[in-house]
């Protein structure tokens, strides 16, 4: 399993990361302790690309409402 830090990840590198977890544990590829790393691991990858897709949400609205400017991250990791 990568243990690149997750916050080195781009989106789609997690992403699929997280996909390759979630089937390698349906597929019961791990033992116990394996299984409790991955999932440990497939939960901060969720929570990464969650933060990412809401930061691309708020650009957009930012862009839609002809405000372009940039979106302050620190604000948004808060919410």
């Amino acid at each position: 399993m990568d243990q690149t830090p997750i916050a080195d990840l781009k989106f789609e590198t997690a992403l699929a990361e997280l996909e390759a977890i979630v089937a390698s544990m349906e597929g019961g590829q791990f033992e116990l302790e394996a299984s409790i790393a991955a999932y440990r691991r497939g939960m901060e990858l969720m929570k990464y690309c969650q933060a990412q897709l809401a930061d691309a949400e708020n650009q957009i609205r930012i862009i839609e409402n002809g405000e372009l400017r940039e979106v302050d991250r620190t604000t948004l990791e808060g919410q």
